[in-house]
């Protein structure tokens, strides 16, 4: 770490699954720790400084049912609201010994394999799918390759530091992504998850599942990023159809012109 001009930390345990006392120190700590180690390493190198990108996420924000977030938003007060809160307090400390600190704020990714996806294609694939609860909480959401984008992107632009959502621009409700999933699969979509079922199952996690926040990436749009994969429906359709790789060469839409 002594001559690198970037540092990106993405260390944290997973949030899938339910929340015993245990996991619940073990998803605060393993970002706090890995957070503040790295912080202590960058206290510690000679010559100029250094810029720091520490994941965080758009938990941040808490549930605020419809309320449109941008990074001007309060911070909530639940148990993801308290992780990120205190994961981007130690990640600042890196700015008190000049590094520039960019706090991003990431929604819900979306790959090919594991994450977000990889918890609801089979249930998908099997007729199971369908929306969560009432299906109105939102769902801030970006594809990988954007993420990848948008993370050397604000590494490169010297003049942003603090909190940024790395999310798409179009948040979309739950029970449109059960649609637009269903869709692309060709698979149903209607298996509506009661939400008692969902909180007996994951217990505060639950939670998380059953609310969600409506949060766009106003920084970003300001600062000129360009996103490959906007929509959700052009985001699956890369991702679950056979349109990501032909022929061993990546295939998905272009992107959209940057503005001057």
């Amino acid at each position: 770490m002594s001559s690198s001009d970037a540092v990106i930390n993405l260390a944290g345990a997973s949030i899938f699954g339910k929340w015993t006392p245990r996991r619940k120190r073990q998803i605060m700590e393993s970002r706090a720790e890995s957070t503040a180690n790295v912080v202590a390493a960058l206290s510690r190198r000679a010559g100029p400084p250094a810029v720091l990108l520490s994941a965080s996420a758009v938990g941040y924000y808490g549930f605020r049912d419809d309320e449109e977030l941008d990074e001007k938003g309060a911070p909530g007060d639940d148990f993801l609201a308290q992780v990120t809160r205190r994961w981007e307090e130690t990640a600042l400390q890196a700015a008190e010994n000049g590094h520039r600190v960019i706090l991003a704020r990431f929604g819900l990714v979306l790959g090919e394999t594991g994450g977000t996806l990889g918890q609801m294609v089979p249930l998908y694939k099997f007729g199971l799918g369908g929306p969560l609860g009432d299906g109105r909480q939102w769902f801030s959401w970006i594809h990988i390759d954007d993420l990848a984008a948008a993370v050397l992107f604000l590494v490169g632009r010297g003049d942003i530091s603090g909190p940024v959502n790395v999310c798409a621009p179009n948040p979309v409700r739950n029970r449109d992504l059960a649609k637009a999933l269903g869709r692309t699969l060709r698979r149903p979509s209607f298996l509506r998850a009661p939400a008692f079922a969902i909180r007996l199952l994951l217990g505060e996690f639950g939670t998380v599942v059953l609310k969600g926040q409506r949060v766009v990436p106003r920084r970003l749009l300001e600062a000129g990023f360009g996103f490959r994969f906007p929509s959700l429906e052009v985001a699956l359709a890369d991702l679950l159809n056979g349109t990501r790789r032909r022929n061993g060469r990546r295939q998905g839409p272009k992107p959209r012109p940057r503005p001057d």
